[in-house]
């Protein structure tokens, strides 16, 4: 238990972070995982640049690190470019 005033607050406000920032996260990876079994091009290009524009503000907000975001971006760039 925090000895402090300031230590409890701390706590409370950490609290309050995680949930907000995992649901952030779920919602990211549903959208990726939606992406990636995705079979049609054109209905994968429009859901690839939904998923940018989240991974960009996950990383603007530094939910996620802004390497992450790149490192998925360039795979998930990759995988649409290889659909038929």
């Amino acid at each position: 238990m925090p000895q402090h005033k300031s230590a409890a607050k701390r706590v409370r406000q950490t609290e309050r972070r995680r949930v907000r920032n995992k649901k952030h996260t779920s919602k990211m990876r549903t959208l990726v995982k939606r992406l990636e079994v995705e079979e049609d091009k054109e209905k994968a290009l429009s859901l690839l640049s939904e998923v940018k524009a989240s991974l960009d503000k996950l990383a603007a907000r530094r939910i996620i690190h802004r390497n992450k975001a790149a490192n998925y971006k360039s795979t998930l760039e990759k995988k649409v470019n290889q659909l038929s």
